[in-house]
Parts: C-alpha cells; sequence; structure tokens
C-alpha cells in the first residue's frame, strides 16, 4: 500500500533527517549564498583568464553544469566541468580553475586542484572546510567558505550561486543582483504550488511521483535546461533510491528514438519527462512536439514540466526546485529514508581501503 502523500504522519515517519526541510529552503539558500559570494575578493589578475574548469563530483558539480548552460548565451570564455581526478592538458595560467567541494574531502577534486595548481591555473576554492580549504589557504588560495548543514546535493544554493558570483565579479556577465530575487521569488511560488501542505489533487510534484512510481524515468532536457535533466536524474537515484537516465535534445533525436522499439515489453515501464522552456530555440520546441508523437507511436507515456518564472535563472532554478520536491515524493511511496546514501558511503569505505 502507498504511503498518503496528504497525511503528515507520511513526512514525520518517512523523513526523520528533514529533507523536506532543506529543499523548501532554496529560496533562502540562494539569497544566503549570494549574499556570501559577494564577499569574496579575487586578484584583479583572474580577469585575464580565457576559459573557466570547475572541479567538482556529484551535488557539488552540479553547480558547474547548470552554471555552463544558464551563461552560454553572454559568457565570452568557456566553461567545462571536470569530474575527474586529472585536469586537461590546455589548464595553464590564464585558466580559472574553481574547485567546489562540499566536505573538502572529494578525493577526485582533491587530486584535479593539486594537479591544476602544477600546472599554473588562477584557483578558487568553493567548500565548507576540509582538505581543500587547508590546501587552498597553504597556497594563498581565494576561498570561498560557506556553512549549511545537509547532504551535498540540498546544499545546490551554495554550489551554484557563487559560481554566478564569480563570474559577474570577473565581469564575464552581467550583473545579477536583480536577477537572483527574481529567482528566489519564483522559486517561492513554485513552492507555493507543490509543497507537502498541497493536496495531491491539486499538486503537480505529487501527481508526477505517482506516476513515476514502479516506472522508469528517463528525463528529457534541452539548452538551458539540459543540466537540469542531469540534475533531476541525480535525485532521482539519491532521494528515490532509484534508476533514472537522461537525456539531451537535439543529440537524442539523433539516436535514441530509434531505440524506442525494443524490448517492447519495457514501453510500458518508462515514463519520459520533458523539461520544457518557451526559452528554447523554436526549432528544439518543434522537436519537442515531434518526439512526443513518437512516443506515443511507441507506446510510451511522457509528461511536460514547464520552466517557470521570467528569465533563464529563474526557469533554470524552478525546473530544478520542481524536480526536487518530484524525487522526494518518490522517495517517500517507495518508503525510503531521501537522506542517506549508504552505497556511496560504502563505495568510499572500500576505496579507503584501496589507498
Amino acid at each position: 500500500m502507498l504511503r498518503d502523500l496528504d497525511d503528515p504522519k507520511t513526512y514525520q515517519n518517512g523523513d526523520p533527517a528533514g529533507m523536506l526541510g532543506r529543499i523548501r529552503e532554496l529560496p533562502q539558500q540562494v539569497r544566503e549564498a549570494w549574499r556570501n559570494a559577494r564577499r569574496l575578493s579575487l586578484p584583479e589578475s583572474y580577469r585575464e583568464v580565457n576559459r573557466i574548469v570547475i572541479l567538482g563530483m556529484g551535488g557539488s558539480a552540479i553547480g558547474g553544469d547548470l552554471l555552463r548552460t544558464l551563461v552560454s548565451e553572454e559568457c565570452p570564455v568557456p566553461i567545462l566541468v571536470c569530474r575527474e581526478y586529472d585536469v586537461p592538458a590546455f589548464v595553464d595560467n590564464r585558466t580559472l580553475v574553481i574547485a567546489s567541494s562540499y566536505s573538502g574531502g572529494t578525493e577526485e577534486t582533491l587530486a584535479a586542484f593539486a594537479m591544476a595548481r602544477e600546472q599554473g591555473a588562477k584557483l578558487v576554492a568553493v567548500t565548507t572546510g576540509g582538505k581543500l580549504a587547508t590546501m587552498a589557504e597553504a597556497g594563498d588560495v581565494p576561498v570561498l567558505r560557506f556553512s549549511y548543514n545537509a547532504q551535498p546535493r540540498a546544499a545546490l544554493g551554495h554550489s551554484f550561486i557563487p559560481l554566478l558570483s564569480i563570474l559577474c565579479q570577473l565581469g564575464l556577465v552581467g550583473d545579477c543582483e536583480l536577477e537572483i530575487e527574481k529567482a528566489a521569488k519564483s522559486l517561492e511560488d513554485l513552492r507555493s504550488l507543490i509543497d507537502e501542505s498541497i493536496p495531491s489533487v491539486q499538486n503537480p510534484a505529487k501527481q508526477l511521483a505517482a506516476t513515476l512510481h514502479g516506472r522508469l524515468p528517463v528525463v528529457y532536457g534541452a539548452g538551458l535546461l539540459t543540466e537540469a535533466a542531469r540534475r533531476w536524474k541525480g535525485q532521482f537515484n539519491e532521494n528515490s533510491k532509484a534508476w533514472a537516465f537522461y537525456e539531451a535534445i537535439p543529440e537524442l533525436n539523433h539516436n535514441a528514438v530509434v531505440g524506442y522499439e525494443f524490448p517492447p515489453e519495457y514501453a510500458g515501464k518508462i515514463v519520459v519527462v520533458f523539461l520544457r522552456s518557451n526559452l528554447l530555440h523554436p526549432r528544439t520546441l518543434v522537436r519537442y512536439e515531434v518526439t512526443q508523437q513518437l512516443l506515443q507511436r511507441a507506446g510510451v507515456r511522457y509528461e511536460v514540466v514547464e520552466a517557470r518564472g521570467e528569465g533563464r535563472l529563474s526557469q533554470v532554478l524552478t525546473t530544478v526546485h520542481y524536480g526536487d520536491f518530484v524525487s522526494y515524493y518518490l522517495a517517500l511511496l517507495y518508503d525510503v529514508d531521501p537522506t542517506p546514501v549508504s552505497t556511496i558511503n560504502f563505495l568510499k569505505e572500500q576505496l579507503a581501503k584501496a589507498t
């Protein structure tokens, strides 16, 4: 029997660590992260960079992904997110390398940070502390510290907004002060429609979670929402403890659509979630419509989530926020605690034994 998402006891019993509270705090996080990041002072020489590399893994890396797609139409230098132990050979003294690690102890990020320092990169660290902060301070590297007690994936405001602030400070994008407040307000407006106090009959996020229960979510995004789709996938994995995948339009129109045919028994077990924005390229929006027709022909169910708010930042953040709520509700429907990630902890323990 499924848990009742309209029963307060469901949240009291199913969420002992309070993940819902962390999700609901995103608007506040965005404002606080912006104020905190504006206090960071960077050397004038950092304005001379001609490329940016963001180091991170998991919940700390997704901020870099969201930044890259958010500013792609404005930022004059390329941005790469590096999820590796090594940095690319092109990293040099005109490369800005931002190491993002919630704990400050992510081994891949620490290794890449050390390598970037050897290659002469201009460095910044974003963290709560740990070894990353120690390494940065020992090397006279600017450190943006923040304090927020949560799982790294629930600290998205602090892993995303500071990156945007750094670009603003370096003159790579325009001032975002007004956009930050508009985005926070859009998040609050969305929350009033999908939070736990809104009954399921009126709550589209609860309804989508119920649709996804017992099925495999595949999330489609495009343009500024491509990495929001990645975030949805990760939240289904970590919050809901569920399989999930994501793909990007228009690329998936050149391969994935051909694979809707086999195995035929999977058609009824998959739900495709389209993340859609009116800011996407007109031809991309046509591709959404045609792709939906192809899914209908294949007997695969799909749902559409529209980005909310005015402007790119608002639409990215509201789409992410929506997915966080859906993954949380799905966790409760699966009767699992959304907070712990015991599998990842086991993996880290085994890696530690292998060193």
